[in-house]
Protein backbone atom coordinates (compact mmCIF):
# COMPACT_ATOMS: atom_id res chain seq x y z
CA UNK A 1 0.00 0.00 0.00
CA UNK A 2 2.56 2.36 0.87
CA UNK A 3 4.73 1.54 -2.13
CA UNK A 4 1.83 2.02 -4.47
CA UNK A 5 1.00 5.45 -3.16
CA UNK A 6 4.74 6.65 -3.37
CA UNK A 7 5.06 4.78 -6.70
CA UNK A 8 2.11 7.01 -7.79
CA UNK A 9 3.39 10.68 -6.94
CA UNK A 10 6.88 9.90 -8.07
CA UNK A 11 5.73 8.92 -11.58
CA UNK A 12 2.33 11.24 -11.59
CA UNK A 13 4.28 14.03 -13.46
CA UNK A 14 5.68 11.87 -15.88
CA UNK A 15 2.85 9.22 -16.25
CA UNK A 16 0.37 12.30 -17.13
CA UNK A 17 2.97 13.96 -18.68
CA UNK A 18 0.85 15.90 -21.59
CA UNK A 19 -1.69 16.78 -19.00
CA UNK A 20 1.05 18.49 -16.17
CA UNK A 21 2.51 20.26 -19.15
CA UNK A 22 -1.02 21.95 -19.90
CA UNK A 23 -1.42 22.50 -16.51
CA UNK A 24 2.05 23.97 -16.13
CA UNK A 25 1.69 25.89 -19.64
CA UNK A 26 -1.84 27.76 -18.19
CA UNK A 27 -0.28 28.87 -14.75
CA UNK A 28 2.90 29.76 -16.24
CA UNK A 29 1.36 32.04 -18.85
CA UNK A 30 -1.89 32.92 -16.45
CA UNK A 31 0.23 35.06 -14.26
CA UNK A 32 0.88 37.85 -16.90
CA UNK A 33 -2.69 37.85 -18.32
CA UNK A 34 -3.98 41.45 -18.80
CA UNK A 35 -0.67 42.36 -17.56
CA UNK A 36 0.85 45.47 -19.53
CA UNK A 37 3.85 44.42 -18.18
CA UNK A 38 3.41 40.83 -18.89
CA UNK A 39 6.95 38.88 -18.69
CA UNK A 40 8.80 41.81 -17.50
CA UNK A 41 7.13 41.50 -14.47
CA UNK A 42 9.57 38.73 -13.85
CA UNK A 43 12.59 40.48 -14.12
CA UNK A 44 11.36 43.87 -12.21
CA UNK A 45 9.46 42.39 -8.97
CA UNK A 46 12.88 40.65 -8.18
CA UNK A 47 15.27 43.55 -9.10
CA UNK A 48 12.97 46.16 -6.83
CA UNK A 49 12.95 44.02 -3.28
CA UNK A 50 16.04 42.96 -3.76
CA UNK A 51 17.32 46.85 -3.83
CA UNK A 52 14.96 47.26 -0.93
CA UNK A 53 16.11 45.34 0.94
CA UNK A 54 19.84 45.89 -0.05
CA UNK A 55 19.28 49.70 1.35
CA UNK A 56 17.59 48.85 4.32
CA UNK A 57 20.42 46.36 5.29
CA UNK A 58 23.49 47.51 3.85
CA UNK A 59 22.79 51.28 3.95
CA UNK A 60 20.39 51.76 7.26
CA UNK A 61 21.31 48.69 9.35
CA UNK A 62 24.63 48.26 7.77
CA UNK A 63 24.84 44.91 8.52
CA UNK A 64 28.50 43.76 8.77
CA UNK A 65 30.09 41.45 6.43
CA UNK A 66 31.71 37.96 7.86
CA UNK A 67 35.12 37.56 7.43
CA UNK A 68 34.93 34.74 5.17
CA UNK A 69 33.26 36.82 2.57
CA UNK A 70 35.28 40.15 3.21
CA UNK A 71 35.57 41.90 -0.38
CA UNK A 72 32.01 40.43 -1.51
CA UNK A 73 29.52 43.05 -2.12
CA UNK A 74 26.70 42.71 0.56
CA UNK A 75 23.98 42.44 -2.21
CA UNK A 76 25.85 39.93 -3.94
CA UNK A 77 26.05 37.96 -0.75
CA UNK A 78 22.57 38.98 0.26
CA UNK A 79 21.30 37.61 -3.58
CA UNK A 80 22.70 34.42 -3.39
CA UNK A 81 20.17 33.83 -0.14
CA UNK A 82 17.35 36.13 -1.51
CA UNK A 83 17.01 34.48 -4.86
CA UNK A 84 16.47 30.77 -3.73
CA UNK A 85 13.90 31.65 -0.82
CA UNK A 86 12.10 33.87 -3.11
CA UNK A 87 11.48 30.83 -4.99
CA UNK A 88 10.44 28.33 -1.67
CA UNK A 89 8.22 31.01 -0.36
CA UNK A 90 6.31 31.66 -3.88
CA UNK A 91 5.37 28.20 -4.13
CA UNK A 92 4.61 27.60 -0.73
CA UNK A 93 2.43 30.58 -0.15
CA UNK A 94 0.42 29.50 -3.33
CA UNK A 95 -0.04 26.14 -1.49
CA UNK A 96 -2.98 26.61 0.50
CA UNK A 97 -5.16 27.54 -2.45
CA UNK A 98 -3.84 25.15 -4.73
CA UNK A 99 -6.50 22.52 -4.72
CA UNK A 100 -9.34 25.20 -3.63
CA UNK A 101 -8.84 27.40 -6.95
CA UNK A 102 -9.48 23.75 -8.77
CA UNK A 103 -12.40 22.98 -6.65
CA UNK A 104 -14.54 23.01 -9.83
CA UNK A 105 -12.28 20.73 -11.75
CA UNK A 106 -11.50 18.32 -9.05
CA UNK A 107 -15.30 17.97 -8.13
CA UNK A 108 -16.50 17.56 -11.88
CA UNK A 109 -13.98 15.80 -13.73
CA UNK A 110 -11.67 12.21 -12.25
CA UNK A 111 -8.03 13.20 -13.22
CA UNK A 112 -4.64 12.87 -10.97
CA UNK A 113 -5.23 15.64 -8.73
CA UNK A 114 -1.19 14.49 -7.42
CA UNK A 115 0.32 16.59 -10.74
CA UNK A 116 -1.36 19.81 -9.01
CA UNK A 117 1.38 20.10 -5.96
CA UNK A 118 3.97 19.88 -8.50
CA UNK A 119 2.36 22.13 -10.92
CA UNK A 120 2.27 24.48 -8.18
CA UNK A 121 5.98 23.89 -7.02
CA UNK A 122 7.48 24.07 -10.80
CA UNK A 123 5.63 27.48 -11.83
CA UNK A 124 7.49 29.53 -8.98
CA UNK A 125 10.95 27.78 -9.26
CA UNK A 126 11.03 28.45 -13.43
CA UNK A 127 9.95 32.14 -12.75
CA UNK A 128 12.40 32.74 -9.85
CA UNK A 129 15.06 30.48 -11.29
CA UNK A 130 15.10 32.94 -14.43
CA UNK A 131 16.35 35.96 -12.00
CA UNK A 132 18.68 33.33 -10.15
CA UNK A 133 20.00 32.35 -13.88
CA UNK A 134 20.98 35.64 -14.89
CA UNK A 135 22.00 36.71 -11.64
CA UNK A 136 24.26 33.27 -11.85
CA UNK A 137 25.14 34.67 -15.60
CA UNK A 138 26.49 38.25 -13.93
CA UNK A 139 28.56 36.71 -11.42
CA UNK A 140 30.09 34.21 -13.72
CA UNK A 141 31.35 37.22 -15.87
CA UNK A 142 32.31 38.65 -12.80
CA UNK A 143 34.66 35.72 -12.60
CA UNK A 144 32.91 33.48 -9.97
CA UNK A 145 32.75 30.56 -12.16
CA UNK A 146 34.06 27.24 -11.04
CA UNK A 147 33.58 23.71 -11.28
CA UNK A 148 32.09 23.49 -7.84
CA UNK A 149 29.05 25.73 -9.70
CA UNK A 150 28.34 21.93 -11.16
CA UNK A 151 26.43 21.31 -7.89
CA UNK A 152 24.33 23.72 -7.73
CA UNK A 153 21.40 21.95 -10.27
CA UNK A 154 21.87 19.30 -7.49
CA UNK A 155 21.38 21.71 -4.85
CA UNK A 156 18.42 23.58 -6.47
CA UNK A 157 16.78 20.19 -7.18
CA UNK A 158 17.05 19.14 -3.36
CA UNK A 159 14.99 22.39 -2.77
CA UNK A 160 12.44 21.79 -4.65
CA UNK A 161 11.80 18.49 -3.46
CA UNK A 162 11.99 19.44 -0.43
CA UNK A 163 9.63 22.42 -1.67
CA UNK A 164 6.89 20.20 -2.91
CA UNK A 165 6.88 18.37 -0.10
CA UNK A 166 5.70 21.29 1.70
CA UNK A 167 3.38 21.99 -1.18
CA UNK A 168 1.70 18.68 -1.29
CA UNK A 169 1.26 18.47 2.66
CA UNK A 170 -0.71 22.30 3.10
CA UNK A 171 -2.70 22.45 -0.07
CA UNK A 172 -4.28 19.06 1.64
CA UNK A 173 -4.50 20.11 4.99
CA UNK A 174 -6.16 23.62 3.84
CA UNK A 175 -9.06 21.48 1.62
CA UNK A 176 -9.98 20.20 5.66
CA UNK A 177 -8.67 23.44 7.70
CA UNK A 178 -9.37 26.61 5.68
CA UNK A 179 -6.63 28.47 8.41
CA UNK A 180 -3.94 26.93 7.21
CA UNK A 181 -3.46 29.97 4.10
CA UNK A 182 -3.76 32.69 7.43
CA UNK A 183 -1.18 30.28 9.16
CA UNK A 184 1.60 29.79 6.33
CA UNK A 185 1.56 33.73 5.87
CA UNK A 186 2.57 34.05 9.30
CA UNK A 187 5.12 31.18 9.28
CA UNK A 188 6.57 32.44 5.90
CA UNK A 189 7.44 35.54 7.52
CA UNK A 190 8.59 34.17 10.68
CA UNK A 191 10.88 31.52 8.70
CA UNK A 192 12.37 34.27 6.81
CA UNK A 193 13.88 36.64 9.31
CA UNK A 194 15.14 33.15 11.28
CA UNK A 195 17.23 32.09 8.10
CA UNK A 196 20.54 34.32 7.58
CA UNK A 197 19.53 36.22 4.30
CA UNK A 198 19.76 39.52 5.05
CA UNK A 199 22.13 38.86 7.97
CA UNK A 200 25.09 36.98 8.65
CA UNK A 201 25.26 33.97 10.46
CA UNK A 202 28.01 35.91 13.02
CA UNK A 203 24.98 38.37 14.42
CA UNK A 204 23.29 35.58 15.85
CA UNK A 205 24.43 34.69 19.74
CA UNK A 206 26.53 31.60 19.82
CA UNK A 207 24.73 30.42 21.98
CA UNK A 208 22.03 30.03 19.59
CA UNK A 209 23.89 29.10 16.51
CA UNK A 210 23.86 24.88 16.44
CA UNK A 211 19.88 25.77 16.48
CA UNK A 212 20.66 26.48 12.93
CA UNK A 213 20.17 23.11 12.11
CA UNK A 214 16.90 22.45 12.52
CA UNK A 215 16.25 24.98 10.00
CA UNK A 216 16.47 23.66 6.64
CA UNK A 217 16.53 26.78 4.28
CA UNK A 218 19.44 28.06 6.42
CA UNK A 219 21.55 24.78 5.13
CA UNK A 220 20.71 25.53 1.46
CA UNK A 221 21.44 29.50 1.49
CA UNK A 222 25.03 28.33 2.91
CA UNK A 223 25.49 25.81 0.14
CA UNK A 224 24.75 28.16 -2.92
CA UNK A 225 26.85 30.61 -0.67
CA UNK A 226 29.82 28.82 -0.41
CA UNK A 227 29.71 26.99 -3.74
CA UNK A 228 29.24 30.76 -5.67
CA UNK A 229 30.90 32.54 -3.34
CA UNK A 230 33.90 31.11 -1.03
CA UNK A 231 34.25 28.28 -4.01
CA UNK A 232 34.08 25.59 -1.54
CA UNK A 233 32.15 22.73 -0.71
CA UNK A 234 30.57 21.53 2.17
CA UNK A 235 29.13 17.85 3.51
CA UNK A 236 27.65 19.00 6.44
CA UNK A 237 25.06 20.93 4.96
CA UNK A 238 24.62 18.16 2.33
CA UNK A 239 24.52 15.62 4.82
CA UNK A 240 21.48 17.78 6.08
CA UNK A 241 19.15 18.79 2.92
CA UNK A 242 19.70 15.17 1.41
CA UNK A 243 17.91 13.69 4.09
CA UNK A 244 15.09 16.81 4.96
CA UNK A 245 14.29 17.11 1.08
CA UNK A 246 13.49 13.37 0.67
CA UNK A 247 12.01 12.73 3.59
CA UNK A 248 9.66 15.94 3.05
CA UNK A 249 9.14 15.40 -0.24
CA UNK A 250 8.06 10.98 0.29
CA UNK A 251 5.76 11.87 3.24
CA UNK A 252 4.03 15.13 1.95
CA UNK A 253 2.95 12.70 -0.95
CA UNK A 254 2.52 9.70 1.18
CA UNK A 255 -0.06 11.88 3.23
CA UNK A 256 -1.51 13.58 -0.04
CA UNK A 257 -2.16 10.10 -1.92
CA UNK A 258 -3.76 8.55 1.53
CA UNK A 259 -6.29 11.73 1.55
CA UNK A 260 -6.99 12.50 -2.26
CA UNK A 261 -10.05 10.23 -2.72
CA UNK A 262 -11.75 13.28 0.40
CA UNK A 263 -11.09 16.33 -1.70
CA UNK A 264 -14.18 15.75 -3.67
CA UNK A 265 -16.60 15.26 -1.38
CA UNK A 266 -15.01 18.30 1.30
CA UNK A 267 -14.71 20.65 -1.76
Amino acid sequence: MLFSLLSAWVRAPFTHYRLFHNFVRQDFTGQFAGSLGGKLWLFVTPVVNILIYSFVFSVVFRAPMPAEYDGTPFVVFMMMGYLPWFAFADAVGRASTLLLERAPLITKVMFPVQIIPAVGTLVPYMVHGIALGLFLLYLAVQGYLSLLWLWLPVVFFLQFLFTMGLVAILSALCVFLRDVQQIVALVLTTWFFLTPIVYPVSLIPQDWQPLLILNPMHSFVQMYRELILLDSFSFGSLQVIVPVSLATYLFGGWLFMRIRHAFGDVL
